[in-house]
């Protein structure tokens, strides 16, 4: 049984190539983090070697172990905390497959993160996908698949999972999750169309605490001094070098912050995101023109832009907190 919800064509396009035995040697899985591609993925891996009669079952001896991370044929590789993949890396996956499968029907290769592998890695992955062995699938998942090489996406086909409408993850949260109503509200909200993350915030409560720490010191720069705003930009450039995927998301926490700025602005404040944060986000709308936030809404998407190319992220940083406008916020 297919666990991804909200993607209906993709699944019926895998149910289709699994059915008439045409699966590819290589998939792209694209879309923005949380949508269901690691879930995907390991669903497919379970397809692929499933021993029941409606693939994947989930409850066969293989698909346990493929969901439990034990299965020898079905090996994932990832980012975690470093900053890009190697090519050491690659090359023990190539190994791998050109070994015969060894407890099950075909190997799989999960790639996640697959737009940072490093120049090296990626020109290694290259070379085998354009001679793919045997009885072997590759799952390349990707947010920005403008990173990776156009040949090595020219080699994959492409699944594009997109992010489910509002109302839709906010029934799910109160029908299947049982959430009261203003927590599938915020959920849903929060998680711009990703069920993965609002499930996340629902079993974890540290996620919904680090984003309001987060907010609040986001909210507090406009009135900080520039030694305090340069200081926080060495911070996140110190951590960036360590790991991406923080910083990552405290510019997406950040582009939600200015987007409903300007939505309040234009007076559409029932379409922000932070709806928790709607008087705090009124207050501070006060003291900022329309232009001014569109032009920094500008700055801080060409920022996160300079990053994902490798611009130094301490300069980036410290450009963006140049470009922020000073105002004092006017309380009620």
């Amino acid at each position: 049984m297919w666990q991804v919800i909200g993607q209906d064509k993709v699944l019926a396009l895998l149910e289709h190539s699994l059915k008439q035995s045409n699966i590819a040697h290589a998939y792209l899985l694209v879309g923005p983090p949380h949508v269901g591609k690691k879930t995907l993925a390991l669903n497919l891996a379970q397809a692929l070697n499933c021993n029941g009669s409606e693939p994947p079952c989930g409850q066969c001896h293989s698909c346990r172990r493929i969901i439990e991370g034990k299965h020898a044929d079905v090996t994932s590789l990832g980012l975690d905390s470093k900053v890009e993949i190697g090519i050491d890396e690659i090359r023990e996956l190539q190994h791998l497959a050109n070994l015969p499968p060894y407890e099950g029907k075909c190997k799989v290769f999960i790639i996640d993160d697959a737009e940072y592998l490093s120049t090296e890695a990626a020109n290694s992955l290259l070379k085998i996908l354009e001679e793919p062995p045997p009885r072997v699938v590759w799952l390349l998942l990707a947010v920005e698949e403008s990173r990776l090489l156009p040949t090595i996406i020219s080699r994959c086909q492409r699944l594009e999972l997109k992010p489910m409408p509002f109302e839709q993850i906010q029934q799910i949260l109160i029908g299947s999750y049982n959430v009261d109503l203003n927590k599938a509200k915020l959920l849903a909200r929060l998680c711009r169309g990703c069920l993965g993350w609002a499930l996340s915030a629902l079993g974890d409560e540290e996620i919904l605490k680090q984003r309001s720490e987060k907010l609040t010191r986001l909210s507090s720069l406009t009135t900080a001094s520039l030694e305090q705003k340069f200081a926080y930009a060495r911070e996140l450039a110190t951590q960036f070098s360590q790991n991406r995927r923080p910083v990552t998301e405290v510019m997406e926490i950040w582009l939600s912050w200015w987007r409903d700025l300007m939505l309040i602005k234009g007076g559409c404040k029932e379409a922000i995101t932070n709806i928790d944060y709607e008087m705090v986000l009124e207050n501070q709308a006060k003291s900022l023109t329309l232009n001014e936030i569109k032009k920094f809404l500008a700055n801080l998407r060409q920022g996160q832009e300079g990053i994902s190319k490798n611009v130094n992220p301490r300069l980036a940083f410290e450009w963006l907190m140049l470009k922020l406008p000073r105002k004092e916020i006017i309380h009620a």
